[in-house]
Parts: C-alpha cells; structure tokens; sequence
C-alpha cells in the first residue's frame, strides 16, 4: 500500500470518528493515533487506527464487546479487535462507522 492511499484512509477513518464524537482527540501513541473521547483523561483511549505496510488497522481497545453481525472484526484476544482496511472503500464496506459509533457513544 503507498503511503498516499494510506494516508486518505486514515484521514477519512479520522473525519468519521470525529463526525461521531466533535470532542474526540488523537494522541500518538504506539506508532499511530489513539482515540481520546475525554481530554481529562489523556491516557484513557478507547481504540486508534495505526497504518501498516500492507493495510490500515482500525483498533477498539473494548473491541471484543462490540456487536459484530456481519464477522468483520478480527481478533482472538481478550479485549481488543481490529478491522483491516486495504482501500477507503473498505470503510463503507466495513460499515466501520457502526464500530465506531458503540465505541465512542
């Protein structure tokens, strides 16, 4: 994946986040860009999205106790699931934006 394609998928993942929590901030952490939904609490984050070589990574730090009908989280740990991003499209066909809305709501 180029850097280029990579980078609008990031911004467009970043818009619709904010688009769903105004106040929502992005701290760098951990080779990406953690989501904050409370300025108070820096250090508590709730998922990020990080860009790899070969996609982009959409993490939910709660990721396990979302409602997943359609199988598109991946994921076998504890907590945490991922949704993997190869194209912008892959944003709507991923309906990330129902992930994004139980975990920042």
């Amino acid at each position: 994946m180029d850097e280029a394609l990579s980078q609008s998928i990031v911004a467009a993942l970043k818009g619709l986040a904010t688009s769903i929590a105004p106040n929502l901030q992005f701290h760098r952490k951990y080779g990406g860009e953690v989501f904050v939904p409370d300025a108070a609490h820096p250090n508590k984050f709730v998922g990020g999205v990080f860009a790899y070589k070969d996609h982009v990574s959409l993490e939910f730090s709660d990721g396990a106790t979302l409602d997943d009908p359609s199988g598109h989280l991946e994921g076998k740990g504890k907590a945490r699931r991922h949704l993997k991003l190869h194209s912008v499209h892959d944003i709507e066909a991923k309906d990330a934006a129902a992930y994004l809305r139980q975990t920042l709501q």
